[in-house]
C-alpha cells in the first residue's frame, strides 16, 4: 500500500512527465555532456526519461549515458531521406508532420532503442556521415527530432533532444516542438555570442515572428509552419556554463551575458575525467558536474509546478512568468 510519502513522491515525478527538453550550444560547448548529465539527474529523481540523439554529425551518446549498446537509427526505420527516394523530408520544404512519428511501447522493435542500466531509453535519428558522399543534407534527421515522440507504458517520459551544434536546428523550426531550451555555453567569444542569438529567436518568436515561406509549395504547407510558430509549446530557456576553469572566468561570462539580458542558471567546472571518459567511449560520472545540472531539473520542476497552480486557479494577469528569461 502507497503511503503520504509515496504519493508525494510520485506526484512530485509527474512535474515534467511529458515535457519535451532540447540542449542547443555551439561546437565544442559541451551540449552533449549537459545532456547526458540532465538525463542522468532525471532518472535518478524517479523520472522516466527518453533521450534522442539529434546530432548528425557527432557520435558518442550512447556510450556517454552508459548504454549497451548504439541503437540503429529511427532515420531506417521511418524509411529513409527523401533524397534516398525515402518519405522524410526536411522540415524547411516540407514542414507538414512526420507520419507516424508518435510510437508507443510495442511498436518499435527492440533494435532501434538502447537502454541504459539506471533506465534511460536512447534513440538516435541518425548520422549523415554514415549515408555516404553526396547523401544530401540532415534536414530529415531535423524533422525526426522535432516529430519523434516515444510513450512508454506507465509515466509520460521527460524526453531530451541533443541536437546538432550551433543555430541551424533551431532555424528549421524545431524550437517550436519544444517545452524548454538549455543553452549550454563556453568560456569563449562564439559561446557567448551563441546563447544571444538563441535568446533573439526566442524574443523574435514570442513577439509573434513568423518564418519563411514564400519557397513552399503550397498554401496548405505555408499555414502549417505559421501555425506552428504561433502555438509552440515553447515555455523558456535556461543558460548553463559549461568548462570553466576558475571564479574568475563564471564571473566574466556571467558579466558578459548580462550584457545580451542573459542570467545563467548553473556552471560546471572543467573536468577532465569527463574529457577522458569521452575519449575512452565511456559512462560520464562526476558528482559535481551532476549537481549543477540538478539545478536545471529543481528550476523546471519549480516553474512547471507554479504554471500548474496558476493554471488551476482563474487569473487575468498575463503569462509574462512563461518569459524565456524567467526561471
Amino acid at each position: 500500500m502507497e503511503t503520504r510519502l509515496d504519493n508525494a513522491m510520485n506526484e512530485q515525478h509527474r512535474i515534467l512527465a511529458g515535457q519535451r527538453i532540447g540542449l542547443f550550444g555551439r561546437g565544442g560547448s559541451g551540449k552533449s555532456t549537459c545532456a547526458v548529465l540532465l538525463a542522468k539527474v532525471l532518472a535518478k529523481a524517479g523520472y522516466a526519461v527518453c533521450v534522442v540523439d539529434a546530432d548528425s554529425t557527432n557520435e558518442g551518446l550512447p556510450q556517454a549515458l552508459g548504454a549497451d549498446r548504439t541503437p540503429e537509427s529511427l532515420l531506417a526505420w521511418f524509411g529513409g531521406t527523401v533524397f534516398s527516394g525515402g518519405p522524410v523530408t526536411c522540415p524547411v520544404d516540407d514542414p507538414l508532420p512526420l507520419a507516424g512519428a508518435r510510437l508507443r511501447a510495442g511498436q518499435l522493435p527492440g533494435q532501434y532503442v538502447a537502454r541504459t542500466p539506471d533506465g534511460i531509453r536512447v534513440f538516435q535519428a541518425g548520422k549523415i556521415g554514415l549515408l555516404g558522399p553526396g547523401a544530401g543534407c540532415d534536414g530529415p534527421m531535423t524533422k525526426i527530432a522535432r516529430d519523434f515522440a516515444f510513450e512508454p507504458e506507465g509515466m509520460a517520459p521527460v524526453t531530451i533532444v541533443d541536437f546538432k551544434a550551433g543555430a541551424e536546428d533551431a532555424s528549421r523550426g524545431v524550437i517550436t516542438s519544444l517545452d524548454w531550451i538549455v543553452v549550454v555555453l563556453d568560456p569563449s567569444y562564439a559561446g557567448i555570442r551563441a546563447a544571444a542569438t538563441m535568446k533573439t529567436m526566442l524574443d523574435q518568436m514570442r513577439a509573434g515572428y513568423l518564418p519563411a515561406t514564400q519557397h513552399l509549395a503550397s498554401p496548405e504547407q505555408a499555414d502549417v509552419i505559421r501555425r506552428a510558430y504561433r502555438e509552440a509549446r515553447t515555455k523558456g530557456a535556461l543558460y548553463v556554463l559549461n568548462k570553466v576553469p576558475d571564479a574568475e572566468t563564471e564571473r566574466l561570462m556571467r558579466q558578459r551575458l548580462l550584457e545580451s539580458q542573459i542570467e545563467a542558471l548553473a556552471s560546471i567546472r572543467e573536468d577532465p575525467g569527463l574529457r577522458r571518459s569521452w575519449l575512452h567511449g565511456e559512462c560520464l560520472q562526476s558528482a559535481a558536474a551532476e549537481a549543477e545540472a540538478a539545478k536545471i531539473v529543481r528550476a523546471l520542476e519549480q516553474h512547471c509546478g507554479t504554471a500548474t497552480n496558476q493554471q488551476s486557479t482563474p487569473r487575468h494577469a498575463s503569462n509574462d512568468a512563461l518569459a524565456p528569461e524567467a526561471v
